[in-house]
């Protein structure tokens, strides 16, 4: 499959995205040919030879939070692999079955409502926004194999402004995500040495914070397309919902190898993010990460994004460095870093240099 019945790539990017059709319109034109604007760069694909099916990452069970050695295996799977799944976190399976159907309700909408929540520009500040990932120069786009709308829960949000078909399940577990992802922050910094998390640190951690819903329709021809290419998040952690299609994968611990992180019922993934990898001086590591779609069957994926506020000042917590440690990190604005990120994507880890001494 290497050629497409769509002639230029205005006419493919102005039927995805501007017409708010979507990759998912695009099967529902019974496609049989993946168009060129879809098929990857050879670089960007996930290849079997590539998969190490040996490795898994560390599943830990919350159910006793407050257990020393609980504490211990988070702060060694944020050591070690920068990605770990938990169970048993108290959010009820409900929530989380009523977010997947959600999910489904809103990308099977036609285009004409979709398009209501398109923007051609994107602002971070946005209370809801519909966005392709259309990635490469402005005459050669390549589109990842996903459809995507974000909903930003800060408070200067307007919830009202939500989809229907989605807003009372997002605030629902965002209700029930906020906690968790704080309490998990307060065991990863316990692990740096920073033990007040007070009301001065919670706009350094989770200042601003978005649910995204990425809808991955089914794929003729996986192998040459990607729903997410390989990258970092900007974060300082992410809370990840996934439904039980697979195709998260992670890079593992032995050279340029991918694990795949199975599908758990009621599980979430948890991975560190940039920002906390800087905060910790490299404590912590921010993993790459990238999705493959399916042939037959659509994939539904919630991450919670916990950033900075836009107006803080990330850099090494001075806990780090007390005993003479030396920065590898200087402090920069979290909206220049969050700029430079979003100029950069997808560049694996690249984007750390940006604040690197």
């Amino acid at each position: 499959m290497t050629s497409s019945k769509f002639e230029s790539n205005d006419d493919i990017l102005d039927f995805v995205i501007k017409k708010a059709n979507g990759i998912k319109g695009l099967v529902d034109k019974s496609l049989e040919i993946i168009p060129n604007q879809c098929i990857q760069p050879k670089e960007h694909r996930l290849e079997k030879s590539q998969i190490d099916n040996q490795e898994s990452i560390p599943t830990i069970d919350l159910s006793n939070f407050d257990d020393l050695n609980v504490k211990k295996s988070i702060q060694e799977a944020a050591r070690k692999w920068g990605f770990f799944q938990i169970i048993n976190h108290g959010i009820p399976i409900k929530v989380l079955e009523d977010l997947k159907d959600a999910a489904h309700k809103f990308f099977e909408l036609p285009a004409e409502e979709k398009v209501k929540y398109y923007k051609e520009s994107y602002s971070a500040g946005e209370s809801v926004l519909m966005f392709w990932s259309a990635i490469g120069d402005k005459n050669e786009k390549f589109l990842e194999w996903r459809d995507s709308i974000k909903h930003g829960c800060n408070p200067e949000n307007d919830s009202n402004l939500w989809p229907s078909q989605t807003r009372n399940q997002v605030l629902e577990y965002q209700k029930w995500a906020t906690p968790l992802a704080k309490k998990l922050l307060e065991v990863l910094l316990k692990g740096l040495n920073v033990n007040d998390f007070d009301e001065s640190l919670e706009p350094l951690l989770m200042g601003t914070m978005a649910i995204n819903i990425n809808y991955y329709p089914p794929c003729p021809d996986p192998s040459i397309t990607i729903g997410a290419r390989r990258h970092c998040d900007v974060s300082c952690i992410t809370l990840l919902f996934q439904d039980d299609t697979g195709g998260l994968y992670v890079r593992g611990t032995k050279g340029d190898n991918w694990i795949h992180v199975k599908p758990i019922k009621g599980a979430l993934a948890v991975n560190i993010g940039d920002s906390l990898q800087i905060m910790s001086n490299d404590r912590y590591k921010s993993i790459e990460h990238c999705v493959a779609v399916d042939s037959s069957r659509a994939r539904i994926s919630v991450p919670l994004f916990v950033n900075p506020c836009f107006d803080s000042v990330i850099g090494p917590f001075s806990q780090m460095l007390k005993d003479g440690e030396k920065p590898v990190y200087k402090h920069v604005l979290f909206s220049d870093y969050w700029n430079h990120f979003f100029r950069k994507r997808p560049s694996g880890k690249a984007s750390l240099d940006f604040a690197k001494i």
